[in-house]
């Protein structure tokens, strides 16, 4: 007679397998890309943010650039912190496909995970704001895109105040899936319930 214990433990798995296996069929459903990105200055300042994109969808190379909807970002977030680490802005740059600041860019090569071109980013427009970029000198004069990314605060509009510079390239790598997870757990409970079956026998 099996015990209590290996019936619960089979049930257990046996639920979290038909669980995961919903999650996958709706999640394939979507194809939906995660990644995040992180840029650190040479004075220690630093930013870290995340994006997705239908990958059904989406080119080999996203171009974004302005307010209004966007043509392959369904989402992206950035956040900035100073040298202790301590967050000083962050901004959802793109909701539900559309990009809320009019100075946006952002360049994206899918295949190599490579942030390219044209980068700006910030928590917008206004006193205290902060931002990333690299389409302007430290001046504000506007130059073709290089690899060096510049760090700003906007004191108040039109005055705007270098945080910090650094040549790094900024690559982006993906989030683990879910659905990797969850079969790893659904895994492990299997052999929990096996193991528990096997000790059920034998006592």
């Amino acid at each position: 007679m099996k015990s209590f214990f290996a019936l619960a433990a089979g049930h257990v798995a046996t639920s979290l397998a038909l669980s995961t296996t919903s999650i996958i069929a709706s999640t394939n459903l979507a194809q939906a890309a995660d990644l995040t990105f992180n840029w650190k200055g040479d004075a220690g300042y630093s930013a870290s943010g995340s994006f997705s994109y239908d990958e059904t969808t989406t080119p080999a190379i996203i171009s974004e650039s302005g307010a209004g909807s966007t043509k392959a970002l369904q989402s992206l977030n950035v956040s900035f912190f100073n040298p202790s680490q301590e967050l000083i802005g962050t901004k959802n740059e793109v909701v539900n496909g559309v990009s809320s600041n009019q100075f946006f860019n952002f360049n994206f090569d899918t295949t190599t995970g490579n942030l390219f071109g044209a980068f700006d980013l910030g928590t917008g427009s206004g006193k205290g704001d902060v931002f990333i970029s690299n389409v302007e000198t430290p001046d504000g004069i506007l130059i073709s895109p290089g690899a060096t990314y510049y760090l700003y605060r906007n004191i108040t509009v039109g005055n705007t105040q270098l945080l910090d510079s650094s040549p790094n390239r900024i690559k982006a790598s993906a989030v683990p899936e879910p659905t990797t997870i969850l079969g790893t757990l659904v895994a492990g409970m299997l052999g929990v319930a096996l193991s528990n079956r096997t000790v059920s026998k034998k006592i």
